[in-house]
């Protein structure tokens, strides 16, 4: 609802009263207490903090709270109070906080639209003018730009992208974007090669699916790849979210797709966004589910095809579970596919050069914190690749590896809007890993001369190996504990620490690519 000015009252005053009357609607509505405050003669806010702004009203107004209303941009605008409870404006300040500027009330892992710099040149400023990186500097930290400096780049290699379809018209980030303009200024602005994206529609995908439109995680999964893998081929794979709204229908419709890359001749599928509109904690399933998803995993590792998979956002309760309980997610948890947990990068801002990592977690920021998701199933027994791993009992241990996904310190993505302009992204999430990952198992696939399939038992070898500490950047400080504080009193759900060697937080680390692609392609 935009503050629109009527009657005698003047603009702002107009847009306050507006302004007010939505919040009322919605505090009734609620439960909860929201104030949007305007201050009659403050300063404007600034572009960047007007944008940020306007990208959370967007956002809430896409995720079920449609009277949420605008910011205005010449007046000061300020958020406070945090929903809590399971209500609509609870659950779409969820998904939406992460977009405020700093000091704003948003926390955890996902998006924040910046203003651009040079090609090469220092961190871009980001959503409330937090540094992200670009894709150079990121390759740099993670040692893939070598790789492709001698041509490593995923050529001939194809890297398939199940995504949740999109309807109507292209409109601004957050909401459903243009992904071949948004790629194309991905690739302008950061001198990358031309994408090679291909939209596969199925019958899972639905009759009023608009094949070029994407949301924010199908273009963050693109962007990845097409980073970490300039030339590899991506196959974005489109499907009705209908079809992955209860676990039921996830399980089969993952079943589906997933053979459906493979007949696609899919080398690589990446799972992290799709389908978690709910809690994909292993309680969560039937054994019958579990059986389904599984059976499919098994098809791909047969075929040859690597799955690679985010290990959830809530740190220690995994993604989305309904009581605070420990425990992990599918199908990251299945022993068939590589699970990816997060980190916080810090790198040089100008060169990109890897100077330390840790656990990624927010902890105490309301209404619930994010954190790398990992710990052990209770669906499955420990795989041979972990025995005599330190820290693995009897059950698969979660996740595998790990990738940024603090979005202060993300990659740079690129989101067009209708009027030509563009805006930059900061990645992140656990699901920003899935897809830098799919991107680096294209590169060792290349460099292999053909699909490596499964590669946990490659993995798992190479770290326990002498080259450990060359081929991975340990993680060894941070945890995935979390702190509920939509709960009263607050609730504290200890998790795990990251340290030496394997842990159940990020796994063997992060890669230095330039030392574990070599040895993973042999």
């Amino acid at each position: 609802m935009n503050g629109a000015a009527g009657g005698n009252p003047g603009p702002r005053r107009a847009a306050a009263l507006a302004v007010v009357a939505a919040i009322a609607v919605l505090t009734a509505a609620c439960g909860v207490h929201v104030h949007i405050g305007y201050s009659v003669g403050s300063a404007p806010a600034e572009p960047a903090t007007y944008r940020a702004n306007l990208a959370y009203a967007h956002c809430m107004q896409t995720h079920g709270v449609p009277d949420f209303p605008d910011p205005h941009p010449s007046e000061g605008f300020s958020i406070s109070g945090h929903p809590t409870g399971n209500t609509p404006l609870a659950r779409a300040n969820d998904a939406c906080q992460q977009l405020l500027p700093a000091g704003g009330a948003g926390t955890g892992g996902a998006t924040a639209p910046a203003t651009a710099s040079p090609p090469g040149a220092g961190a871009a400023d980001c959503l409330g003018s937090q540094p992200c990186y670009t894709p150079r500097q990121f390759r740099v930290a993670y040692g893939i730009q070598p790789l492709l400096d001698h041509g490593i780049d995923g050529r001939g290699i194809t890297v398939a992208l199940p995504e949740e379809a999109e309807t109507g018209p292209a409109q601004t980030f957050p909401a459903a974007t243009d992904i071949r303009q948004d790629v194309a200024d991905f690739d302008s602005r950061f001198g990358l090669p031309p994408a090679r994206i291909q939209v596969i529609r199925t019958t899972l995908t639905g009759s009023s699916a608009s094949p070029w439109l994407a949301g924010l995680e199908e273009v963050e999964d693109t962007e990845l790849v097409h980073a970490v893998a300039p030339d590899a081929t991506i196959r974005e794979l489109l499907v009705d979210p209908a079809e992955v709204s209860t676990p039921a229908k996830l399980a089969a419709t993952f079943a589906t797709y997933v053979r459906i890359a493979v007949r696609q001749h899919a080398d690589v599928i990446s799972q992290s966004g799709i389908g978690q509109d709910f809690s994909v904690g292993e309680g969560s399933w039937t054994s019958a589910e579990v059986a389904t998803m599984n059976s499919a995993l098994e098809y791909t590792a047969a075929r040859h095809v690597t799955v690679v998979a985010a290990s959830g956002d809530e740190g220690v309760l995994g993604n989305g579970s309904t009581t605070p309980v420990k425990e992990v997610i599918l199908p990251a948890s299945d022993p068939l596919v590589l699970g990816v947990g997060g980190t916080s990068l810090t790198a040089n801002p100008v060169t990109g050069a890897y100077i330390s990592e840790t656990a990624w977690n927010t902890p105490g920021l309301p209404p619930q914190p994010s954190a790398s998701g990992g710990g052990f199933s209770h669906l499955f027994a420990r795989p041979a690749y972990q025995d005599g791993v330190p820290g693995i009992g009897a059950t698969r241990g979660v996740p595998d590896v790990a990738a940024d996904a603090s979005s202060p310190t993300g990659i740079a993505l690129a989101f067009s809007a209708p009027d030509g302009s563009y805006e930059l992204v900061g990645a992140g999430g656990t699901s920003a890993g899935a897809p830098f990952w799919a991107g680096l198992i294209a590169l060792a696939d290349q460099e292999a001369g053909h699909p490596l399939g499964f590669v946990n038992p490659a993995i798992y070898r190479i770290a326990r190996g002498p080259l450990h500490h060359k081929a991975f950047h340990d993680i060894t400080t941070g945890s995935n504990t979390v702190v509920l504080t939509s709960t009263s009193p607050p609730v504290t759900i200890t998790g795990y620490q990251a340290g030496p060697g394997w842990d159940p937080v990020t796994g063997w680390g992060t890669p230095d690519a330039q030392v574990l692609i070599p040895r993973l392609a042999r």
